[in-house]
């Protein structure tokens, strides 16, 4: 089975664009150190800073649930709690 590519769209709130960033940047190294992630990785918007979006792949989706409620997710959840203007998430197989 190919890997489970996961994009991430996290848009903070007006004002709250560092402490998100500080959040987020706190989750690679725990997270790139997980069974079955791939890779992980943070990009923010060249044009607008307040949008982060996480590129990932992982393994199996089993392993990405056991990401989602790691206590480190749960500290980001807790940290940014309403810093976040919206957020979206993709579940994505690679086709070609």
């Amino acid at each position: 089975m190919a890997n489970l590519t996961i994009q991430a769209n996290i848009i903070a709130k007006s004002g709250k664009t560092q402490q998100v960033k500080t959040a987020l940047l706190k989750l690679i190294e725990l997270t790139r150190a997980e069974a079955g992630c791939v890779n992980y990785d943070l990009h923010q918007d060249n044009e607008n800073p307040a949008h982060f979006m996480f590129y990932e792949n992982w393994t199996s989706r089993e392993l990405w649930q056991q990401h989602m409620s790691s206590a480190h997710i749960e500290t980001y959840i807790a940290e940014t709690q309403d810093c976040v203007e919206q957020f979206t998430l993709s579940e994505m197989s690679q086709i070609a």
